[in-house]
């Protein structure tokens, strides 16, 4: 994970020394409220990365401090349930993807929150694709190669995931359904150490965001070798889709966007909203997020809302055909 500390390294210079201050001395002194920003995942992830490079910019326009707060465990559901326990204030507020708000209620029988009716969409920011990685000690080099070594060694083999029953879980079970192979998902808590068991060679695949493998595998250090999405994603060019290699149904690709307690005040909302669109349309924030793997644009909280429905509905009926049952 030396890429994304590096990158963190940069953020924090900035973004972690101004929280640290603003958290203490700037907002005591200037009487700001400090905005919590929930992130499910460690330190170290993708998604901890894009928090921290949206929260330095983003307390700037808001002229009051943003402290990111990751709050890991359970796919991001320990994060979501602080976020329903939270003050409908303005001053908690939860970036996330498609996992926690969209994927988790569905897969799980007891979630502690219900999405749709704890939490409001402030805005969207971004989305982005999963995709199918090789660690560096696997000597195949492309997907098909990937699939003939594994039928080669009897079908059998372990693909790591971020978190259980999540779409990468149901992405690795219909590869393996579409090749004849026998795939064990190996769940994680987070990318980050996954990534760290692929750099260290312990497994030899995982399926996690763009964002997650994107420097790793500019660097050589891992080999992805499929992506998700209609068309192949502009920083990774070189590299296939899924429905490029025969795995058609997974065009429809998840969302980045930030969501506050339910009740929180319309005013409260349009401003943070506001926010959120300034700091994205500045170049380096789009410059850098995109670098991430992300395909950066504003979406409202009505047009996200729109968008969780959508995906809701593409992803209820990949789940029930998969014939998997909530735990």
């Amino acid at each position: 994970m030396m890429s994304v500390r590096r990158l963190l390294g940069r953020t924090l210079g900035g973004a972690a020394l101004v929280t640290t201050l603003a958290a203490t001395g700037w907002a005591s002194a200037q009487g700001a409220p400090v905005t919590k920003m929930l992130v499910g995942f460690p330190a170290g992830g993708g998604t901890d990365a894009i928090a921290r490079i949206l929260g330095e910019r983003l307390q700037l326009e808001l002229g009051a401090p943003v402290v990111v707060e990751n709050k890991p465990g359970a796919g991001g559901q320990i994060a979501a349930q602080t976020l329903k326990a939270a003050a409908p204030d303005g001053q908690t507020l939860f970036l996330s993807h498609d996992h926690s708000i969209t994927i988790l209620p569905m897969v799980t029988k007891n979630a502690g929150y219900d999405s749709v009716k704890d939490f409001v969409p402030v805005a969207g920011f971004a989305t982005f694709v999963n995709a199918f990685a090789l660690s560096s000690g696997t000597p195949a080099t492309s997907f098909k190669a990937y699939v003939d070594s594994v039928k080669q060694a009897g079908g059998k083999g372990a693909v790591g995931i971020p978190a259980p029953n999540s779409v990468p879980q149901f992405l690795v079970q219909e590869i393996a359904k579409k090749n004849g192979l026998d795939l064990v998902t190996a769940p994680y808590r987070g990318s980050a150490p996954m990534m760290a068991d692929m750099l260290g060679n312990q497994i030899p695949a995982g399926v996690a965001s763009v964002p997650d493998f994107i420097e790793n595998h500019k660097a050589g250090k891992l080999r992805v070798v499929a992506v998700m999405g209609a068309q192949r994603q502009p920083a990774m060019p070189e590299v296939p889709t899924l429905s490029e290699l025969g795995l058609a149904g997974f065009e429809d690709v998840p969302y980045y966007g930030i969501f506050a307690p339910a009740g929180t005040p319309k005013a409260t909302l349009d401003k943070l909203g506001a926010a959120i669109q300034k700091t994205i349309a500045q170049p380096e924030v789009r410059d850098r997020l995109t670098a991430m793997g992300l395909s950066v644009g504003y979406m409202s909280g009505d047009q996200l809302a729109a968008r969780e429905q959508a995906y809701a509905k593409v992803w209820s009926r990949i789940i029930k055909d998969s014939g998997f049952q909530p735990q």
